[in-house]
């Protein structure tokens, strides 16, 4: 990797760090300059926008979760296993040290629900992916015959992204001590609710 290459990372890696905090409307440049030891001219020679920053610091997060919540369900058996990992995973992304119990996508989805471009774009596009995902794994779970064969496969992957942005706000806005507790409670219903007869 060359110097340019690492420079590159080192100012999206902090950008994607500030994002969490204050979104990607918020990030000020000057402040991510100073923090990366840059000049304001210095960063704009890696980034010729604020939107190509914002574009690469939310494909950033997206590589990220599809790394530590996809990939590893993914080599998890067919069927129930892998989509109770999906969910641990989930629930770990949220709640994992770097995040401090929040999503940024969850942020981001505030923050761009009604404004239109590229970014808002790109974070549709990842969330319709993550929600794909879900259904996915559940379908499989139906052909495996762990879950019941008319199970709908997109309400379910529904009801797990509803789970995860109710645990994020009673863990993280209202520290509730049984956030996590709840939300697998929540799940652990659902799975049940879904499970053919008799499995």
């Amino acid at each position: 990797m060359s110097k340019g290459q690492r420079t590159r990372r080192e100012i999206v890696d902090r950008a994607l760090a500030l994002a969490g905090e204050v979104g990607l409307e918020g990030l000020s440049l000057g402040t991510l300059a100073a923090d990366v030891k840059l000049s304001k001219s210095g960063l704009f020679a890696h980034f010729k926008s604020k939107e190509a920053l914002q574009l690469e610091v939310l494909q950033r997060g997206i590589d990220r979760f599809v790394a530590q919540v996809v990939v590893p369900a993914i080599a998890m058996p067919r069927g129930e296993p892998r989509v109770r990992a999906l969910f641990d995973n989930y629930l770990a992304w949220i709640c994992g040290p770097e995040r401090q119990g929040s999503c940024l996508f969850m942020a981001l989805s505030q923050e761009y629900d009604d404004r239109p471009g590229p970014v808002r774009d790109l974070l549709v596009r990842s969330q319709r992916d993550w929600q794909r995902t879900v259904a996915r794994a559940a379908a499989i779970a139906v052909e495996q015959g762990h879950f019941r064969a008319k199970l709908d496969v997109e309400q379910f992957a529904y009801e797990v992204v509803g789970i995860g942005m109710a645990f994020q706000q009673l863990y993280k806005l209202l520290e509730h001590p049984q956030a996590e507790r709840r939300a697998r409670a929540a799940f652990a219903a659902l799975v049940a609710r879904s499970r053919r007869e008799g499995h």
